[in-house]
């Protein structure tokens, strides 16, 4: 089975993780980036990101190519943003919708706080699919690496692989 992993990374915690599941999964990456570059600094960062989740905004994102007839299968990978996925992946998903029709879908978030489940809830009801085959809920993986985060990365890679 062939993966597409379709991400956005404002820290890099979510390309870490998107980057370890392409070493051990068959799959490539799509990393969605916003024609306009969300504030990564200070208050603003969490403001403005979060506004822009709780408004279900669709920012614009830079081009990107994709043949969706070579993927079985669609990783979604994510920063939480006030409890809900961050709105690249909803310009990407609506963009992509009739595309996305009768593919298998997993999902990963990453966050510092709390409301990964909140999240990955939201993302299965935007697909409008009853669940996901696999996910994860990472906590800093890649500023905070430990053993404990590497085996859940690897047992998120041994779920994607059965």
């Amino acid at each position: 089975m062939k993966t597409l992993i379709v991400y956005y990374s404002m820290e890099g915690n979510t390309q870490f993780v998107a980057d370890l599941v392409k070493e051990k999964v068959d799959s490539d990456t799509l990393r969605l980036i916003p024609k306009k570059a969300y504030n990564d600094k200070g208050f603003a960062k969490f403001f403005w990101g979060g506004k822009s989740a709780l408004m279900a905004e669709k920012p614009e994102l830079e081009e990107y190519t994709v043949d969706f007839s070579k993927y079985d299968r669609i990783v979604f990978g994510f920063p939480v943003w006030a409890g809900t996925f961050t709105p690249p992946l909803r310009t990407f998903i609506e963009d992509n919708r009739k595309s996305l029709a009768g593919k298998r879908f997993s999902a990963y978030a990453c966050m510092a706080g709390s409301g990964g489940e909140k999240a990955i809830g939201k993302l299965a009801k935007f697909l409008e699919i009853p669940g996901f085959e696999a996910t994860s809920i990472f906590i800093d993986p890649k500023t905070a690496q430990n053993a404990e985060k590497m085996a859940q990365i690897n047992g998120f890679c041994v779920a994607l692989n059965q």
